[in-house]
């Protein structure tokens, strides 16, 4: 009898879980969070604005979950792979999330080998801004607009961060595609970048519009064009180029700034504690104190979260099967 006793009462505390309030639910998940230690791997090296936002939400999530201790862990290399590789490798226990560069939806669009995920099935906390792309060239260049990239005799040297980031493959598929006189340099994390073109190694590169816009105001860099973004002070690249091919891999660029600054857990991580990160960065990105700091540090803050920053991933990556062809095509002519 006392067996059955037990027996029953266990099960009726197992059944009353899964019929708490959602407020409930969330409390239990939160006070999970209470002496532990979580990971927030950012994937690329100290610096630059993956780092900059990375911290920054990681800061403010351990502020809104109560005796929680964050620790960043910089993992760069190949184009945030290595990151994001690991943080999907990382046991599912809501104590390691993490921050990597959207152009890996172009990487798992073409297959590229060195993935070791399925961003469908990745457990998304949010999003924290709307950050379109630019093309961005060093002030000393004589390169005052895209034709002039497009018509340059001199090959142009063009930064990038490895093969998954988000810059590789955008420079790459549309120097495929409309036959630039463009040379890749990869390897460039954090303000490499920028570092390169104030010594003349580097001609432009293509990045957040965030990450440039403190290097342009200083005089080091202009801006030669935009993919999508709500901003009218710069010209379209969607209005520069006629060929078919390059119209859609614009338009798939204009699409990765609307889902910019992701963060994220492995998969199947379990839903109290999901749910309790997933208030977390809620309560971060409606910070006062937050949206004041990013503000005076020029970082858009315009978030989205959880099963809505799934469903966006998940749009994107349901690409024509031409699209899919371009990216393969541009991952096949890399010369490294």
């Amino acid at each position: 009898m006392k067996f059955a006793k037990a027996t029953i009462s266990k099960a009726l505390t197992v059944a009353a879980a899964f019929t708490l309030p959602a407020g409930a639910a969330y409390a239990q998940g939160a006070e999970y969070y209470n002496g532990k230690t979580v990971t927030y791997i950012v994937a690329t090296a100290p610096g630059g604005n993956y780092d900059t936002y990375g911290r920054l939400v990681a800061e403010f999530m351990q502020r809104h979950l109560p005796g929680s201790t964050f620790i960043v862990r910089n993992m760069p290399g190949a184009g945030h792979l290595i990151g994001a590789n690991a943080l999907y490798a990382s046991k599912p226990d809501g104590l390691t999330l993490g921050t990597f560069n959207t152009g890996l939806i172009y990487t798992q669009i073409a297959g590229h080998k060195g993935i070791k995920f399925d961003l469908n099935n990745m457990s998304w906390i949010g999003k924290a801004a709307t950050d379109p792309r630019v093309l961005v060239v060093a002030s000393q260049t004589s390169i005052k607009t895209f034709a002039d990239i497009a018509n340059s005799k001199e090959i142009l040297n063009f930064a990038t961060s490895g093969p998954g980031g988000a810059n590789y493959v955008e420079i790459l598929g549309l120097t495929a595609t409309l036959k630039l006189p463009i040379k890749m340099l990869s390897g460039y994390n954090g303000t490499e970048d920028q570092l390169a073109m104030r010594r003349g190694e580097i001609a432009g590169s293509i990045a957040s519009r965030s990450a440039y816009d403190q290097f342009v105001k200083n005089g080091y860099g202009r801006y030669i064009a935009q993919f999508g973004g709500l901003e009218k002070d710069l010209p379209q690249m969607s209005d520069m180029v006629k060929d078919e091919d390059a119209v859609r891999l614009v338009n798939l660029i204009s699409v990765q700034g609307s889902i910019a600054r992701l963060t994220a857990a492995p998969p199947g991580t379990p839903a109290p504690q999901l749910n309790a990160l997933r208030a977390a960065f809620k309560k971060s990105m409606e910070d006062p104190d937050l949206r004041e700091r990013a503000n005076k540090a020029s970082m858009p803050i315009e978030p989205l979260f959880g099963e809505d920053v799934a469903k966006a991933v998940s749009t994107a990556l349901k690409q024509s099967p031409r699209v899919v062809e371009l990216l393969t095509e541009a991952f096949s002519k890399d010369k490294k």
